[in-house]
């Protein structure tokens, strides 16, 4: 599943050609994605300026000059390619050849700004649904989100504030979109090595009795910072199916320090130890144990 560094590094990549334009045309190919189309969908999206492309958690959110927006999620296997006037896929460094079968290019947007914008998804897991702004609040997808990791509102005493009760796995924590929006597992796994704290550790641990944070709070904020934001320099991480809006591969996964790291010894100085995996909510984790605690 995409992570918060894969979908911004989408928005990224659509933001020149989507921003500002008109969507001349939208079609949608079929009924349903994971979930089926409003039977309003198309109508209330073609002929709309994008005035923003913002990101919440996991999900893209075009604001539309009507007052809607456009929620979009990109599932297991979704992604967007932007198609140049000359019909060619903008390409660079890391170009990932899209194949000519479009049997899998479910939506697309004929943008004012000549591009053409297209979302593949095999699985079918991803979706779109138009919201009115003034509804957003009540929009089941987004209601109880926690903070954003990278806003101004995110920060040690937040998520001190956020795990003082908690009697679950730290790794546990950080996966509940209630406390923090858009982390998965992959970046958990990396920001709690960075950090040197075991993701077995009590959550309600980053908290004294008296609910300020503790240390252990403020390094792993500031791992999460640091995680995400070379992640989103790197274009995300490409395992299976994340492509950026170019074709181009997100290349972080090759600065993985324990994801996908088993039996490999840990980069850490002077640790030595070596990366374990084990499976923790149904997820698998990795970790040093010798030097996270």
């Amino acid at each position: 599943m995409p992570e918060l560094p894969e979908v911004e590094t989408v928005r990224r990549g659509l933001q020149p050609v989507m921003e500002g334009a008109k969507i001349m045309v939208a079609e949608a190919r079929r009924p349903d994605l994971r979930f089926p189309f409003q039977p309003d969908f198309v109508a209330r999206l073609q002929g709309q300026i994008v005035t923003g492309l913002g990101r919440r958690a996991k999900y893209l959110m075009a604001d539309l000059g009507s007052g809607d927006v456009l929620l979009m999620h990109l599932g297991m296997s979704g992604s967007f390619r932007v198609i140049k006037p000359d019909n060619e896929a903008v390409s660079g460094e890391f170009h990932y050849p899209k194949g000519k079968d479009s049997a899998h290019d479910h939506v697309l947007f004929r943008m004012s700004s000549g591009a053409d914008i297209v979302f593949n998804d095999p699985r079918r897991f991803g979706y779109m649904k138009v919201i009115a702004r003034s509804a957003l609040e009540d929009e089941p997808l987004l209601r109880g989100l926690g903070p954003e990791p990278l806003g101004n509102e995110f920060d040690a005493a937040m998520l001190a504030r956020a795990c003082q009760d908690k009697a679950t796995s730290l790794k546990a924590a950080l996966l509940d979109q209630r406390v923090v929006a858009g982390l998965g597992n992959i970046y958990v796994c990396e920001a709690l090595h960075r950090s040197h704290l075991s993701p077995r550790r009590i959550a309600a641990t980053l908290s004294t009795k008296k609910g300020e944070a503790t240390d252990h709070a403020k390094r792993l904020v500031g791992a999460i910072h640091t995680v995400l934001n070379d992640a989103i320099k790197a274009g995300g991480s490409s395992l299976r199916d994340h492509r950026q809006t170019s074709g181009e591969l997100g290349y972080f996964q090759h600065s993985f320090k324990v994801y996908d790291r088993e039996g490999e010894t840990c980069t850490t100085p002077r640790c030595g130890g070596t990366i374990k995996r084990f499976t923790q909510n149904g997820r698998s984790t990795f970790w040093c144990p010798k030097c996270q605690k």
